[in-house]
């Protein structure tokens, strides 16, 4: 791990975001509630959030952080679900990871609540969209 032992406790926050491209039946079946296995918004969203406080036991040499916050919001579109997640620390380190973790699992999430119906799912666009906080101070996709 690199060692942040010298840097300085700073509010840190990260978003980062995705997409599951579906087919429109399967966008159909998820606003019509008929997916075999449930809910797979609602799972997801929790999913992410659970991913994102776990990242440090997923990811090979990341810090584990005290989030202070936790956030997967998942919107439907015509194409398939866009998903947003955000992290929030106070911390030596930021929660880039955490953030993109969250939607990474999110998304794994929605392909296994609707592989069923739809094994042609894609997953991709994940990306982090903005940071703020630390030495470096914030960041924002352009």
């Amino acid at each position: 791990m690199v060692n942040v032992g010298a840097k300085a406790t700073t509010a840190r926050t990260a978003e980062a975001s995705g997409f599951v491209k579906m087919s429109p039946a399967t966008v159909a079946a998820i606003r019509e509630r008929r997916t075999p296995k449930g809910d797979p918004l609602e799972t997801a969203r929790l999913a992410g959030i659970m991913a994102a406080k776990r990242t440090d036991e997923l990811i090979p040499l990341c810090h584990s952080l005290p989030l202070s916050h936790a956030d997967v919001q998942i919107t439907l579109t015509d194409e398939g679900a866009q998903i947003a997640a955000t992290a929030s620390t106070s911390a030596q380190t930021g929660v880039e990871m955490e953030a993109l973790t969250a939607v990474s699992i999110a998304a794994l999430t929605l392909y296994d609540m609707c592989k069923a119906i739809d094994k042609a799912m894609t997953i991709g666009d994940i990306r982090l969209e903005r940071k703020i906080g630390g030495k470096s101070g914030e960041w924002k996709r352009q």
